[in-house]
């Protein structure tokens, strides 16, 4: 099983720790995200500590106004790494607001072009700013990954597109039935599961620092929200993990 989106330099527990409780329940992979400079180093560290764990290395939204946000020359010789798989997490957050929205569209903007250069997924998120999103993903024709999927308005285009679609632990909710009628939708080799680590517990952990061992409890009700068997969907999922990061 993969865990297709965590902030392992995030987590409050040792990177060992974590990843040998995944690896007890059976999750093998992780991909780690990197937000910002400093902590794209850190998860490459990580990742090349530890077998399984890869990076995917970006500006956040929430950092477009930052200086590391005039630094992707830095991002990209980072990129060049063996360990990094992917370009995010980048995209757009119109709710939060952290930083201008025009400057937003213009980091993703330009982290799209860096992935498009060094051949790599993007990892995008995206909050109250489907129509932009959408919008500035059209020109790319590389591998779109949506992390923490919540918005079924961007459902119809993101598969007409073939992009993968990740869910992560608020699709286990009570009231999240909207996201399941979603997981339901999506064909089952554009599925992903995340937990995006420390954030996000599903709901038998909920209240407590998410890990990457828990995304079995969310590939469980993404098995059961689709009438599939856990164990099958959860190797179709590492399937599709591989494909969208070129894992080894």
């Amino acid at each position: 099983m993969t865990d297709s989106h965590a902030h392992l330099d995030a987590c409050a527990e040792p990177a060992e720790e974590l990843v040998a409780r995944a690896r007890a329940a059976g999750v093998e992979r992780i991909v780690s995200i990197g937000s910002g400079l400093d902590s794209c180093r850190e998860t490459l560290a990580i990742a090349s500590q530890h077998d399984g764990v890869y990076a995917a290395l970006g500006i956040h939204p929430h950092q477009a106004a930052e200086p590391d946000a005039d630094r992707l020359d830095e991002l990209r010789d980072l990129l060049h790494e063996d360990r990094a798989v992917a370009v995010g997490e980048t995209g757009l957050d119109f709710y939060r607001d952290h930083a201008p929205r025009d400057r937003q569209r213009e980091v993703f903007e330009l982290q799209l072009a860096l992935a498009d250069e060094v051949g790599k997924a993007v990892v995008v998120h995206t909050r109250e700013a489907s129509v932009d999103t959408i919008a500035a993903l059209e020109p790319f024709r590389g591998t779109v990954v949506l992390h923490c999927f919540s918005d079924p308005e961007l459902l119809p285009p993101a598969l007409a597109r073939g992009y993968y679609v990740s869910f992560a632990g608020n699709v286990t909710y009570p009231k999240a039935e909207p996201l399941r009628e979603a997981a339901r939708q999506v064909p089952a080799n554009r599925l992903l599961a995340e937990t995006d680590s420390p954030y996000l517990a599903p709901q038998p952990r909920r209240g407590r620092p998410n890990e990457p061992a828990n995304v079995i409890h969310t590939v469980a009700v993404l098995a059961t929200a689709r009438g599939e068997e856990p164990e099958t969907l959860a190797a179709q999922l590492d399937a599709n993990a591989t494909a969208a990061f070129r894992l080894l």
